[in-house]
């Protein structure tokens, strides 16, 4: 029998009848022998509700306390998903993440897990019980005081627990059937990816796709843990994050396969819901392209006229840095007239307040003329592991947006990924065209959304 960690989002726990329906699906897992640990979101919007409550109590709430507040919605629903396995008749107790072991740093609302101690989670499965713990916190270190994780803290906290009790697979449920070539709210055509290596994986993550978090994709890869994305709605296959074709995971409370035969189970028959009866013949080579990828949550920030001398671009990024932002893509552009440069970078719009401040408190330093800054931008990146060993992605890629008459502001480009910065108004039409471009629009649609967001 296998070790399994299983993270359920807001909107697979979202009220009482949903609570059932998980209870239901870990009891699967519990009652065919399988040892489980399941991490559990706020309810619904429970967390969006609490922090809406302290910001109308106070205009500037305590991080300590906001922190205190914002882990009690983890709390209810880890509470509520044992009462439900209890009824059901599976043993289940319910942690808090500082009972869970999750020991992270002092910073509060980002905090960054140092350690991971589970030894009461591995008393609950020794003795049988199905371990419930809350998702997106722990306690730091030093201060002794509750921390939270940041955005996408529940699977952070998942893919960390799975690594520290080397489980067998870390399942991720959400409201979707896995992981899409593109939104499937943009691109209707787009089609569910059944394997995608940790390295795609985290290049899509990263540049826009939110069905998983980056930090919880790059945890998983420095660990080795298999993810599995799945809908907590359906028993369909989804998407199997894993980079070892020989790895034998427990995809169903019944079925171990390795992940090179989940893929040749899925290329057979995609629609079919588990389990499933033959291995087909084995399938076909991988796309070029896993996916397509938008951010539309950047700004840029234009400064003009640097002077093109050694150490003042350095200058600038010093200044940028030491304003917290983080920095996306950088582009210069020279003027062989006045001996000065345009130095343009992205960012998340967050950041920009602080970072334009700061540009312009070192104008002196520095030395340029002007800053300009536009919100309306938008990044669409297509990610590929097959664009190794094929050239003429990048002309594909250009041609499609140049035909459709959408210009391109920015590029920046990795070994596997191609990013490009357009106006805002024109990025859906970006996703689209790529993803036709690119051969990977579905038949048929594949993508349901069964409630929530999608997250």
């Amino acid at each position: 029998m296998s070790l399994v960690v299983q993270k359920f989002g807001g909107s697979s726990v979202a009220d009482a009848d949903s609570i059932k329906r998980v209870a239901k699906r870990i009891s699967l897992y519990a009652k065919a022998g399988h040892k489980v640990v399941v991490v559990v979101s706020a309810m619904g919007d429970t967390t969006d509700d609490l922090i809406d409550l302290a910001e109308q109590v106070s205009e500037n709430p305590p991080e300590r306390e906001l922190d205190m507040l914002v882990t009690a919605g983890e709390r209810i629903s880890m509470a509520v998903l044992s009462m439900a396995l209890n009824d059901a008749g599976v043993d289940a107790r319910a942690y808090t993440g500082s009972q869970a072991g999750l020991i992270t740093d002092e910073v509060h609302g980002k905090a960054h897990i140092l350690r991971v101690t589970p030894g009461r989670i591995e008393e609950a499965l020794e003795g049988g019980s199905v371990a419930i713990v809350a998702g997106f916190q722990g306690v730091s270190d030093s201060t002794k005081d509750i921390t939270t994780l940041g955005r996408g803290g529940s699977d952070t906290t998942a893919v960390a627990l799975a690594a520290a009790l080397e489980a067998d697979v870390c399942e991720i449920y959400s409201d979707v059937d896995g992981v899409f070539s593109a939104d499937p709210r943009i691109a209707t055509a787009a089609r569910r990816v059944p394997l995608i290596s940790s390295e795609e994986m985290l290049e899509m993550a990263a540049n826009g796709s939110k069905i998983l978090m980056a930090r919880s994709v790059e945890y998983a890869r420095r660990y080795g843990v298999p993810l599995h994305v799945r809908s907590s709605y359906s028993g369909r296959l989804g998407t199997l994050v894993a980079d070892d074709p020989e790895r034998q995971i427990p995809i169903d409370p019944d079925v171990t396969l390795r992940t090179a035969d989940v893929v040749r189970r899925d290329a057979a028959d995609p629609s079919k819901e588990l389990p499933m009866d033959d291995i087909a013949a084995p399938g076909l080579e991988a796309p070029i392209i896993s996916g397509v990828a938008h951010d539309r949550s950047e700004g840029k920030i234009t400064v003009v006229e640097v002077p093109d001398v050694p150490g003042r671009a350095a200058l600038l990024f010093d200044v940028v840095a030491g304003s917290g932002a983080n920095i996306d893509m950088i582009v210069q552009n020279s003027s062989t007239v006045d001996e000065t440069v345009a130095i343009s970078l992205t960012l998340p719009e967050d950041d920009a307040p602080a970072a334009i401040k700061a540009i312009e408190e070192a104008q002196e330093a520095i030395g340029y003329s002007e800053v300009r800054y536009n919100d309306q931008i938008g990044k669409v990146s297509i990610v590929g592991a097959g664009m190794r060993s094929h050239p003429g992605v990048s002309a594909t890629l250009f041609r499609s947006l140049g035909e459709a008459g959408i210009n391109i502001d920015m590029i920046s480009t990795s070994e596997i990924r191609i990013s490009v910065v357009t106006e805002q108004a024109r990025l859906d039409d970006a996703v689209r065209v790529i993803h036709t471009a690119f051969g990977l629009d579905a038949d048929q649609t594949e993508a349901v959304v069964y409630g929530g967001t999608g997250r």
